[in-house]
């Protein structure tokens, strides 16, 4: 069997198909490394080109064929974990076993789960993945671990003034303040300063996963990139595209520019080889793309099979402005959609205003949205429904929108998600209302599947990679008091986990993993 790269033992929160809030007390969770050499239960058939060897292993509950590294052949012999839509599962009190599955020693490792039993089975696995009772980290029974947090849409230029600068709605927004400040990111050194922030920022608030927005300029975009994948967040970042700016004209790029400069930036991002972090395709939004230059980007995104991000419907000025630059299309999502944009690795911010017949072709597209309140309450764009969309049955994810939406913290994200939807049952667009449980889905695996990861992120599902983080109530100078009578039942405990939600903070994150590696606390190399 592989070796073990960590064990523990606690509770575990996360989103499944089978419960709104599930509780399995004492149950096991195990994770394989696949950054170490594999020791019994492996055969390699090699014939004689490493391109073409393959790995063959028992895991877990699983046989098959599993991910190789560089220079060898990936075959998966597992079984998908495809999810559906609404559920939320606690796992109180198991044991977590994180272990390594590959063979090439350069490779960052893959850590993937690979049983979730019963504690009771504890003595069994044992036997079977070789660990001792010693090996277990065991966690406090007031601490649990939930899936990364994943941000679907977070302007990184714009978190040099994020929290001010929220007093105009959104076209004179990107006027006065936005497109000025972005302008600036030419200057190397202050992109090197921002970008370093914001990526500690977001990491230790809990966003394990981003989609980032940079700016027109290539070489500040790369760096972007460079710098996400050393403190090891999984990231999409996108080199911002716009050959149109009335508002100012100085920031924009020729049609020509923009292609080039796109082709140049996922060239070199490619080139890479970043195990976690991928260049996306970012036309800024249709008011500052001509349809030249829209076209050109969804021949890219097609050729070589990126995802693509931008805007929709965020605000009524917005949708009258494109109607009136684009009298040609039926509305704003045909637009994207006659140009090559609308796809199912398409992902579209806001969506306030977008109609039924639109919705039915993002479904049909299985392009995704991201649901971002905070922006659009802090720029009065408005709402979104998110029970629309589900009815629509479309991809969602959640969004900080950063700096529109002033806070940086998917905790923030999740709270007002909560209140917008109670704000539309209050004036009766809605007979009910989202739940924080349904929430969280939508900042766990509601995000992995707005961004196609859902059989590689999300939740503690058998397969997928360990993103996770470890919560606190307790910890030091924690926002949360908690009580004696939180430990002494089912409901108790669900009662601190909801504490958490709606008034912890970064404090009360104490670990990130992202792909099983520990990447919060910060180490020193970064």
């Amino acid at each position: 069997m592989p070796p073990l790269a960590h064990i523990f033992r606690g509770t575990f929160v996360h989103s499944t198909s089978t419960s709104p809030m599930e509780v399995l007390r004492d149950h096991l969770l195990g994770v394989s490394d696949s950054g170490k050499t594999r020791e019994s239960g492996c055969t390699l058939k090699d014939n004689g080109n490493l391109k073409s060897c393959v790995v063959e292993s028992t895991l877990g509950k699983e046989s098959g064929n599993r991910r190789c590294l560089q220079g060898w052949e990936e075959v998966d012999g597992g079984e998908e974990h495809i999810t559906e839509n609404e559920f939320t599962e606690i796992v109180e009190h198991g044991l977590q076993r994180i272990e390594t599955l590959g063979m090439v020693e350069d490779w960052s490792g893959k850590y993937e789960i690979e049983f979730l039993e019963e504690a009771c089975q504890q003595e069994k696995l044992a036997k079977e993945w070789g660990f001792k009772s010693s090996d277990v980290k065991e966690l406090s029974h007031h601490e649990f671990f939930i899936p990364g947090l994943v941000d679907t849409h977070i302007h990184a230029p714009q978190y040099a003034f994020a929290g001010s600068n929220v007093d105009l709605p959104l076209l004179e927004w990107l006027k006065i303040y936005t497109f000025p400040t972005e302008q600036k990111f030419q200057n190397i050194m202050l992109a090197e300063e921002v970008y370093t922030r914001v990526v500690r920022r977001t990491l230790k608030n809990g966003t394990t996963t981003a989609c980032y927005f940079g700016t027109i300029h290539t070489d500040a975009s790369l760096l972007l990139a460079e710098i996400t994948d050393k403190f090891g967040q999984r990231a999409f970042v996108g080199k911002v595209c716009m050959d149109l700016n009335h508002s100012v004209p100085e920031y924009k790029e020729t049609t020509e520019e923009s292609v080039r400069e796109t082709k140049r930036f996922i060239s070199e991002m490619l080139e890479k080889k970043y195990s976690r972090v991928k260049p996306i395709v970012t036309p800024r939004f249709s008011l500052s793309c001509s349809e030249t230059l829209m076209g050109e980007l969804g021949n890219i995104a097609k050729a070589h099979e990126l995802h693509i991000q931008s805007h929709i419907s965020e605000t009524p000025d917005e949708v009258e402005a494109v109607k009136n630059l684009f009298p040609s299309y039926k509305n704003y999502t045909d637009v994207y959609d006659k140009n090559n944009l609308l796809t199912d690795k398409t992902l579209m911010a806001h969506g306030c205003y977008l109609s039924a017949e639109e919705l039915d072709i993002f479904h049909e597209r299985g392009a995704s949205i991201s649901h971002c309140p905070n922006s659009n309450l802090s720029l009065s764009s408005g709402f979104l429904n998110v029970l629309e969309v589900l009815k629509h049955k479309v991809k969602i994810g959640l969004g900080t929108d950063v700096a529109g939406g002033y806070s940086y913290s998917m905790l923030d994200a999740i709270r007002k998600a909560v209140m917008v939807s109670n704000v539309l049952l209050i004036n009766k667009v809605n007979e009910k209302s989202l739940s924080l449980k349904d929430i969280f889905r939508l900042a766990t695996l509601g995000g992995s599947e707005a961004l196609g990861l859902e059989s590689k992120i999300g939740n503690f599902e058998v397969g997928k990679e360990f993103d996770a983080l470890l919560i606190n109530p307790k910890a030091s100078d924690s926002p949360i008091d908690l009580f004696c009578g939180h430990f002494t039942g089912d409901a108790d405990s669900d009662a601190v986990i909801q504490k958490f939600f709606y008034l912890g903070d970064d404090r009360n994150i104490e670990e990130v993993y992202v792909g099983g590696k520990q990447v919060v606390p910060f180490s020193s190399s970064v």
